[in-house]
């Protein structure tokens, strides 16, 4: 099964609307999953029903034993994130946000007073669209495991695509911990960019990561008539590196009203719905996607 991911080195290029409408128009059996998982968005277009929700546990978090605990003090001056507090009555507490799992209290502690906890982080939610199977996460507020827990949706994603011909991933902006799990074991990237110098800049970062991995290439371009120079400069760079740009998107109203309606912009007839079914069927053949 083929597993493609549209990333992109900043945030706000139209990432997961390229996702979405690639989610409509490609052909054969389709899976997908979320990968952005602070910020995961693609259900708001793809319209799943919610079938069930799997606990996500982090990295452990440190607790106190206050029957146990002396005061000493030391807990609190060998911990580096500032996690260990001691309220007003003198008893010594965690702070669950702050604490980094690290166990270095629990270690100096003489009283073995400390101990590391199972922790929930989020949670992973497995539904269903039209066109086939929809894996995403909520991560609970503070919590910051988002490498770990991409591995796990994409795990799950992949459990729930047994059969499927392709597996297509709306992967998280920038060069972090969770692009890395999300370039982990895929057949290709699309990068979505746009013509502006901090998004040629995050392309040039996200190529050089994803260049680490053995998978194919390919680069859209959002919003490409809004400065024909960059967008050259884009072209001049992916030719520079071997990438082929399958797509430059126009701007277009349309894809905001789409978006605000929560309707998938491929359903309205529109520059931007044209090119993106143009979009689509370069992937394919580039892909040698051939739906069984």
């Amino acid at each position: 099964m083929l597993q493609v991911a549209v990333l992109s080195g900043k945030g706000g290029t139209g990432k997961t609307v390229v996702t979405a409408a690639l989610a409509d128009i490609l052909p054969g059996r389709l899976a997908f999953a979320d990968c952005d998982v602070e910020a995961a968005n693609l259900a708001l277009l793809l319209s799943p029903r919610e079938k069930k929700r799997v606990p996500f546990y982090g990295m452990k978090k440190a607790r106190i034993r206050e029957e146990a605990c002396v005061s000493c003090g030391l807990c609190k001056a060998a911990c580096r994130f500032h996690a260990i507090s001691q309220d007003g009555g003198g008893t010594y507490r965690t702070d669950p946000i702050r604490c980094e799992g690290c166990a270095v209290c629990r270690d100096v502690c003489p009283e073995r007073a400390i101990f590391l906890l199972e922790h929930q982080d989020g949670e992973i939610l497995i539904a269903e669209t039209e066109r086939g199977p929809l894996v995403y996460a909520e991560l609970c507020p503070g919590s910051g495991n988002s490498g770990l827990l991409v591995h796990e949706v994409k795990k799950a994603a992949l459990k729930e695509s047994e059969g499927r011909d392709l597996l297509l991933i709306d992967g998280p902006p920038g060069i972090g911990c969770s692009v890395i799990s999300t370039l982990s074991g895929i057949s290709a990237a699309v990068m979505v960019t746009e013509p502006g110098v901090a998004a040629l800049h995050d392309l040039r970062r996200l190529v050089t990561v994803s260049s680490g991995f053995s998978l194919s290439h390919w680069v859209v371009i959002n919003r490409a008539d809004l400065h024909p120079g960059y967008t050259r400069e884009i072209e001049l760079f992916c030719e520079e590196k071997g990438i082929p740009v399958i797509g430059r998107i126009p701007f277009d109203p349309a894809v905001i009203h789409a978006v605000r309606d929560g309707v998938l912009v491929t359903r309205r007839d529109s520059p931007a719905s044209r090119e993106l079914a143009n979009i689509g069927k370069r992937l394919a053949e580039g892909l040698l996607y051939v739906p069984g």
